[in-house]
């Protein structure tokens, strides 16, 4: 007997194989199947019925029987003798009472997970998507904000930023053009580049904001050894660090970060050439019309921007002016007109004086017309005039201009000794391996003990040979004990006193040329010694007090105009403890020459000032003075606005004709 006769007159349900790529998109049945979980496959459809054949067995209520005596006494026909028990067929978990059935009616329950398996998919696409286009432009960005990048602090605004830079343009045609292993390095080459470019910029704000110039590649690198000791000795070991951390997150993402978005922005353009190409021609041609039709932003700043092209090509050119600089000095240094004069006819005018020649810290023309400033420093050079006269000394008063801005006193110190103009440390280097003639050396030569005072150096200063001194003090031998103020080792007051009782006051000493920086108005202006009588002095241990109750650099470093207030603070200072210096100690033979070495940083001095410094003459010698009066300077220790101007290159060999047999020239 087969099956299908025994199963009546029910048709077997119709089935169909299933169609994946049309039915099942993610490769299997969306309906659970017999013989596994409610998330697996089943081996049949719910229609499926599975027969069972029991000998001699009697039907369960309710099931369907065919052919046996029963059945057929049931439906009302007579049951034959031949009939004999027939197997029952037993329909199996088939259609049974609707609490059976329950697990098929709950199939769209356990058929959830495999309906979501598609969308989670298509959401994680998209996620992806998204990220990429994120991080697409997220590297355009980068790229075209380092293009942008400017290399002054006060331009580092929205509207640097909103410019449309022609090398967009140049690295989009670069990446279309290249096949990938090109592509590729070419891109980490341009990225490294333009992450220098930006190392390069973010130094020149810090030169701007406080050497009121850009950064030299060429010949600043050794000024990064005076910058470690200008934190570590103004904030200690926790600045040093704070300063290096920063060095290095900036060099991380200056290199690293750029790099990565010129790469996948080399990447997108290759893959979408087609695009990149309209958008490199958009970019061109609206930078071309900007720059045509003159269009611009806020102020001066053009739409049109060629910034990192104009930048590097400025820098490769200051390079090579910088090594062509380097050949012509070593030709000035030898032209010297004071070289063969006898030494017996050398500073004629100043025989039998006391010559010193003091800088004061970061003393520019700034500090004399800026309302904020004049007013209180104004007041101590009026005081420190009448002061001088009561004591009987004359005073003379002009303008140099400094070949340094905000710092780098030393190439101030060496341009008014030397007599050349020496702006940068190559120019320093050179100078001090040469055998130019110094005013501290033909001093010497003529007759007078030099002495350096230098409370500013912690270590030993061997250009003090070169210069031609015969003596150095600093701070290491002229025994203070006090507190340092900030960047400075000890304060002027105290290094005046110092100087005073080893040199000026010893009996039985020569004529004396001294050259004396002083440097409490160094910058950070915080904390600011006071003046007090000259007896009260002693060891500096008395300034621990002082030191305690002044605010911090922290305190200070909050706003410009406190950082002005302190600076001028600073200065009052030095310049009242100067002038009493010299009412109290000076005698008739002294000569004081005082000078700013530069103008303090763009933070007091503000954008765009002069480089001119302040220089005074003071002598109690009449015919010390009439010997300078054709310089037309001020008879004041404040010169006026329209005394005149020399650079400061000038007064060396001024000074030696001045003061040389009946003022000639030579």
């Amino acid at each position: 007997m087969q099956q299908s006769d025994l199963a009546g007159p029910q048709e077997p349900a119709e089935q169909k194989p299933a169609e994946p790529d049309e039915q099942d998109p993610a490769g299997q049945n969306d309906e659970p199947t017999a013989g596994t979980s409610g998330a697996g496959r089943q081996d049949a459809t719910p229609t499926t019925q599975t027969l069972e054949i029991q000998e001699g067995a009697e039907p369960a209520a309710g099931e369907p029987v065919t052919d046996t005596a029963a059945g057929k006494a049931a439906a009302g026909e007579p049951a034959t003798a031949e009939a004999a028990p027939e197997p029952v067929l037993v329909m199996a978990a088939t259609e049974k009472a609707p609490a059976e059935k329950a697990p098929a009616e709950k199939a769209p329950a356990e058929k959830a997970p495999a309906e979501q398996a598609e969308p989670g998919r298509v959401r994680r696409t998209l996620r992806k998507v998204t990220l990429s286009r994120i991080l697409t432009l997220l590297a355009i960005g980068i790229v075209v904000g380092a293009l942008l990048w400017p290399n002054i602090l006060s331009r580092l605004g929205a509207g640097s930023f909103v410019r449309i830079p022609i090398e967009a343009a140049v690295l989009l045609g670069v990446a279309i053009a290249l096949p990938r292993r090109p592509r590729r390095i070419t891109a980490v080459v341009l990225g490294l580049l333009l992450g220098w470019l930006v190392v390069e910029k973010c130094l020149d704000m810090g030169f701007f904001q406080f050497l009121a110039r850009p950064f030299d590649p060429v010949l600043d690198w050794v000024l990064f050894d005076d910058a470690y000791d200008y934190v570590h000795e103004s904030y200690g070991v926790t600045g040093v660090v704070g300063a290096l951390t920063g060095i290095v997150l900036i060099l991380l993402i200056a290199f690293g970060l750029i790099t990565w978005a010129m790469l996948r922005v080399a990447e997108v353009a290759s893959r979408h050439r087609r695009g990149s190409a309209f958008t490199a021609g958009g970019v061109a041609i609206a930078w071309a019309m900007a720059l045509v039709f003159g269009v611009q932003l806020a102020g001066t700043l053009p739409l049109a921007a060629r910034t990192t092209y104009t930048y590097a090509v400025d820098r490769a050119w200051q390079a090579k002016a910088g090594l062509a600089n380097e050949k012509a000095f070593a030709q000035e240094v030898k032209q010297d007109a004071f070289q063969n004069v006898p030494s017996d006819q050398l500073l004629t005018g100043l025989k039998g004086k006391d010559v010193m020649l003091t800088f004061v810290e970061s003393y520019g023309r700034s500090a004399l017309e800026l309302p904020t400033l004049e007013q209180g420093i104004g007041a101590v050079l009026k005081d420190g005039d009448s002061k001088l006269t009561q004591a009987g000394f004359g005073v003379r008063s002009g303008w140099l201009t400094s070949p340094t801005y905000g710092g780098g006193s030393w190439l101030a110190h060496s341009t008014t000794m030397s007599g050349l103009w020496i702006n940068n440390q190559s120019r320093y280097r050179n100078l001090t391996a040469s055998t130019r003639l110094t005013l501290p050396y033909l001093f010497r030569e003529a007759g007078w003990d030099t002495v350096s005072v230098m409370p500013g150096a912690t270590r030993a200063w061997p250009e003090g040979n070169f210069y031609g001194f015969n003596r150095i003090w600093d701070s290491r031998n002229l025994g203070y004990t006090g507190p340092k103020f900030s960047w400075a080792p000890m304060p002027d007051q105290y290094t005046l006193k110092a100087f005073t009782e080893n040199e000026y006051q010893k009996t039985g000493r020569g004529n004396l040329f001294v050259e004396m920086p002083l440097v409490s108005s160094h910058t950070p202006w915080a904390p600011i010694p006071e003046f007090m009588d000259w007896d009260q002095v002693g060891d500096g241990s008395v300034y621990n007090k002082i030191v305690a109750d002044q605010p911090t650099k922290a305190e200070i470093w909050t706003n410009g105009s406190q950082v002005r207030r302190e600076y001028g603070k600073s200065i009052q200072y030095t310049l009242t403890t100067l002038i009493d210096w010299i009412t109290t100690y000076g005698d008739d033979n002294l000569v004081m020459v005082f000078l700013g070495d530069h103008q303090a940083s763009p933070v007091v001095s503000g954008e765009g000032a002069s480089h001119d410094v302040p220089i005074t003459i003071v002598a109690k010698d009449p015919k010390v003075l009439e010997r300078i009066d054709s310089w037309g300077w001020t008879e004041s220790t404040r010169p006026s606005a329209t005394a005149p101007e020399w650079p400061m290159n000038a007064f060396r060999d001024k000074f030696l004709t001045a003061f040389g047999p009946g003022g000639t020239d030579h």
